[in-house]
């Protein structure tokens, strides 16, 4: 890929792709669902199950740095969209997954609404490149 003639012209596509509002507020929000994430065991109160506090705040701040990419340099970052809806699956599932955790409902709900978030606008940036690659065949 990285040897296309129409490089240029297609990161540069990517690039005013990603300054669109729609793209902008999609990637803020991930960025901020992101840090709530990786805050969320001392907002919620589970940062005594240190297993699940530090997948959480290692998923958040990598849900908020591929966030910063996208919205930063979509043109060289598209190919990365894919992980943000695995990584809203693991918030998801990660209470059941990770072991040793002693489960409340504040922290099932937490990690269930925020794994949505992220996942639903991963597939949005996602589809937002889908889109653009298929108008530019």
């Amino acid at each position: 890929m990285h040897t296309h003639p129409d490089i240029v012209e297609m990161r540069e596509r990517y690039d005013r792709m990603g300054e669109q509002p729609t793209a902008q507020v999609t990637d803020g929000l991930m960025m901020v669902a992101g840090l709530y994430a990786a805050a969320s065991a001392w907002i919620i109160g589970f940062a005594d199950q240190t297993a699940l506090a530090t997948t959480n705040l290692i998923c958040g701040l990598a849900v908020a740095l591929l966030a910063l990419a996208l919205g930063s340099a979509y043109g060289r970052t598209h190919g990365l969209a894919f992980v943000a809806p695995l990584l809203g699956l693991w918030l998801i599932f990660s209470p059941w997954l990770v072991s040793g955790v002693e489960t409340s409902t504040s922290m099932i709900w937490s990690h269930i609404i925020v794994g949505v978030v992220v996942c639903v606008l991963g597939l949005a940036t996602a589809a937002m490149g889908t889109r653009l690659m298929d108008r530019s065949r």
